[in-house]
């Protein structure tokens, strides 16, 4: 709409005949949901902006002939809108056919099978054979620092990637090239995400509806180090992970903290340890690192991450502030090192014989800018998977406590400094321009990717 969107003002209209009054400046989309009614889309994402590309939400207005997308076209009083009929129907499954005749046919094997929302589509709307012919250019997965997976070949244009990254991120490492029929998603220059700006905070692939952009499975090293008698594996994990386990898993009864670490023990880990021990030991380190800078005159405000990616942040855009960056430990590496060392030592182990595997929250924590064949972090995603290898049902299981870490780990500080949280890189951008400017109030930044 061009004019002013007042939204305190109300809009009646009617859906599939079912009256409806929203705001002012509501979408089709969202106006449908309100009722009930859903309308399929496959570019279209809550947290991104509105760029009508797949086509698949159109709908009919005021029984014109000319068709509306839904996720990007405002309501107005007294519109009628239909959102299924013969012609609509015929209209999305030709769209998701020709979506189909670009895009591999390999679901058995895609990472995004049964969790793949243009197979939901294609099954919605009864397509198991394509008039089509499929045209797929063979692209073999790009594995970028171990951490994120790029099957191009499986793409479907829908651009979110690129929006999350250019627009949320603010990092620009993906983007897009030529038009038409050779429009495709891709790097700057087509390098790869390691020698791109790119941070690794796994944005785009959480926002990818298809097995084109996921993170990198390393469920089958962990495996081989599970199945050496002559290692040992010890794991840490958070207790959130049980919330995000349990959509994984889809779990019927509830999955707590204890039922998840009975099941990691069951997977032949020797030892399963709460992430916050590490995560206070981390931070304990921070702080003493603070104190001192502030004592011998150094760069400040110190700034720390919850990955490694922060630092690739800093030293790719804002290389001037790298001397602010804390030299520090993530949690991760804490435990990759400390907590391996005080168990190697309590048990009279050699460090080479034990691998440490993090299970962590997101893909952003999977990055490590040091290559270690024995340390390993993995996504409740990850988890989940091994868990059904294995048949283990979680939910039924009986609870047990964290093992207990016997070691000289740093203790929190009694009073630690305030420090000032940034939730994501566009914002952490406002943050280093303060910093820049010298108005940073804070001596102390966490970058949250």
């Amino acid at each position: 709409m061009s004019h002013h969107v007042d939204p305190n003002k109300n809009v009646n209209l009617t859906i599939d005949g079912i009256p409806v009054t929203v705001p002012e400046g509501t979408k089709i989309l969202s106006a449908a949901k309100k009722v009930n009614i859903n309308i399929p889309v496959l570019c279209e994402h809550p947290e991104l902006c509105k760029r009508a590309l797949c086509r698949i939400c159109v709908v009919e207005c005021d029984g014109r002939g000319k068709l509306a997308t839904a996720c990007s076209n405002d309501v107005w009083e007294g519109v009628k809108i239909v959102t299924n009929n013969k012609r609509l129907s015929t209209i999305r499954r030709t769209i998701i056919e020709l979506i189909l005749a670009n895009h591999p046919q390999d679901c058995l094997s895609c990472i995004r099978n049964k969790n793949c929302e243009l197979q939901s589509l294609a099954l919605s709307y009864g397509i198991y054979k394509n008039p089509f012919n499929n045209n797929v250019e063979s692209q073999p997965p790009k594995i970028e620092s171990k951490t994120i997976v790029r099957e191009m070949s499986k793409c479907v244009k829908c651009s979110r990637c690129v929006e999350v990254c250019q627009e949320v991120q603010a990092i620009r490492a993906i983007n897009t090239a030529n038009r038409s029929s050779e429009y495709r998603i891709t790097t700057p220059y087509e390098h790869s995400l390691e020698d791109s700006n790119c941070v690794f905070c796994g944005q785009c692939a959480k926002v990818c509806p298809v097995g084109a952009i996921y993170e990198h499975d390393q469920t089958a090293e962990v495996w081989e180090k599970l199945n050496n008698n002559g290692l040992r594996a010890i794991a840490q994990v958070s207790p959130d992970l049980a919330a995000a386990l349990q959509s994984e898993c889809a779990a019927e009864q509830t999955i707590t903290t204890g039922k998840m670490i009975s099941a990691i023990k069951l997977l032949g880990f020797d030892k399963v340890y709460d992430a916050s021990i590490a995560a206070e030991a981390a931070n304990s380190e921070l702080n003493r690192e603070l104190e001192q800078r502030q004592k011998t005159g150094g760069k400040l405000p110190l700034i720390s991450g919850s990955s490694e990616g922060v630092a690739r942040f800093v030293k790719n855009f804002y290389p001037d502030l790298a001397a602010h960056l804390s030299d520090g430990k993530t949690p991760r590496r804490v435990f990759a090192e400390d907590i391996k060392n005080a168990y190697s030592a309590a048990e009279k182990l050699e460090i080479s014989s034990i691998t440490t595997v993090s299970f962590v929250p997101d893909l952003s924590q999977k990055y490590t800018a040091k290559k270690d064949e024995t340390d390993f972090a993995l996504t409740a995603k990850e988890l989940a998977r091994m868990f059904k290898l294995a048949g283990i049902m979680v939910e039924t299981l009986p609870e047990a406590p964290f093992d207990t870490v016997a070691s000289d780990l740093p203790k929190a500080a009694n009073s630690p400094p305030s420090a000032e949280i940034v939730d994501g890189y566009a914002k952490a951008r406002e943050v280093m321009e303060t910093i820049h400017s010298g108005k940073c109030a804070s001596n102390r930044v966490i970058i949250l990717s």
